[in-house]
């Protein structure tokens, strides 16, 4: 029989420590490798979802662009309108404000001169009212007399 020395078990244990060491650094590459692959898909996923999105993004930004410029035209228009208006009721009104005005005038006044007196009431003189040392006569005053 042959005897086993102690240098052998030395190489033995160290052979064996070797085999569980290299065991477990196989087992953990091949989980990393597992790690690696699963997020070199979930980038790939998100890749092929991210593009798409972006390229909606980019449309919907163009979209939002040229419904702005729609906007911007109709406001300077809706301006432009106000202006006209504005500048047509300066017209009419410098036109037609000033005849009219006269005549509605005069009409108060003929209606005046002529419904404004009973033929059997003398007429009222005027109240006078004494401001500061002189006399001034109101027109169209009613009331008792002085």
């Amino acid at each position: 029989m042959h005897t086993v020395s102690g240098g052998e078990v030395a190489g033995i244990l160290v052979a064996v420590f070797w085999a569980i060491l290299v065991s477990f650094l196989a087992v953990a590459l091949a989980r990393v490798a597992q790690t690696l692959k699963a997020t070199t898909k979930l980038v790939a996923d998100v890749t092929d979802q991210a593009v798409p999105l972006l390229a909606e993004a980019s449309a919907a930004v163009r979209s939002a662009q040229t419904q702005i410029d729609r906007v911007d035209s109709i406001a300077s228009d809706v301006q432009e309108v106000t202006s006209n208006a504005s500048a047509l009721s300066t017209t009419v009104a410098s036109t037609f404000g000033g005849p009219l005005v006269k005549v509605a005038a005069f009409g108060y006044g003929v209606r005046r001169a002529l419904g404004g007196r009973k033929e059997d009431v003398p007429a009222k003189a005027p109240r006078r009212t004494v401001i500061v040392g002189r006399t001034v006569t109101r027109r169209g005053a009613r009331g008792k007399r002085d």
